[in-house]
């Protein structure tokens, strides 16, 4: 007996399994990435681009109120670079070691320019209003900055931090009418801390204050008081205290201008 054949007939072209769906177009190859925030992601060549524009950037800053800074990364330069190769000629390997000496020579060029820059960048907030929240804010690490919660008319402003090491309020202004700020602050942060340490910072550079300049060291060697969980305990409960409760500048420069962020990340470096 013969077999009957099917009589269902083939499916159209477009409609089976290899067929181009509506989620298909996501999966083609002109398709962005996206990383995890949500957002799409950079390729590593455009981030090194990024970086390398930014350093020129902070460079070209930094020259303008530093003309020493081309002859000072030169004389690190060769100095490192002379030092290595110098080790490579009495263990009679001087071929071997130039491309170590270069590599020294040009690391100690940039932390060089990386001291010179941040120096440069301290000199120009120095004294200006908000200087400290400025820095304050470019910290390295889980650190909550809150600036100006409590402030004067003449600008003379209290900041919060929140860290590991508990609550620390940084006042910068004229110490008269800054003083009264940080007590009062400290007393009202004291009714909702428990047995968090409050820690209060006074900017400048006369007796018992801390300068500009050293303002971040300062902060981030405080002793890790709390733990994780007392952390975020604290930081819900100061939430209820709000936030800045007066505009600070962030960072002005002399002549009205601010600070680029090239110089901050160069600064962090």
């Amino acid at each position: 007996m013969a077999r009957s054949r099917p009589t269902d007939s083939p499916a159209p072209p477009g409609t089976g399994k290899a067929a181009t769906g509506p989620g298909s177009k996501a999966r083609g190859r002109g398709a962005t990435k996206v990383g995890k925030d949500g957002q799409p992601k950079v390729g590593r060549l455009k981030k090194v681009g990024n970086q390398f524009r930014m350093i020129k950037q902070a460079y070209s800053l930094t020259r303008k109120n530093d003309p020493k800074l081309p002859w000072v990364m030169l004389i690190a330069f060769v100095a490192a670079a002379a030092v290595v190769e110098l080790i490579g000629v009495l263990l009679s390997s001087p071929f071997l070691f130039l491309p170590i000496a270069i590599l020294f020579g040009a690391l100690a060029a940039l932390i060089v320019f990386g001291r010179r820059a941040q120096g440069s960048a301290y000199r120009q907030v120095e004294g200006q209003p908000g200087a400290a929240a400025w820095v304050l804010e470019g910290m390295r690490g889980d650190w909550q900055v809150s600036a100006g919660v409590a402030g004067t008319t003449q600008l003379d402003a209290v900041h919060r931090v929140l860290g590991r090491p508990g609550v620390i309020l940084v006042g910068e202004g004229a110490p008269s009418r800054v003083r009264p700020l940080l007590a009062q602050e400290k007393k009202r942060i004291a009714r909702i801390a428990g047995e968090a340490p409050i820690y209060d910072v006074l900017v400048g550079d006369e007796e018992g204050q801390v300068p500009l300049r050293k303002l971040s060291a300062h902060v981030m060697k405080l002793p890790r008081n709390l733990s994780g969980g007392e952390l975020n305990a604290l930081r819900k409960r100061l939430a209820a205290l709000g936030g800045s409760r007066m505009p600070v500048p962030g960072g002005p420069l002399p002549g009205g201008r601010q600070m680029s962020v090239s110089q901050r990340q160069v600064r962090r470096r």
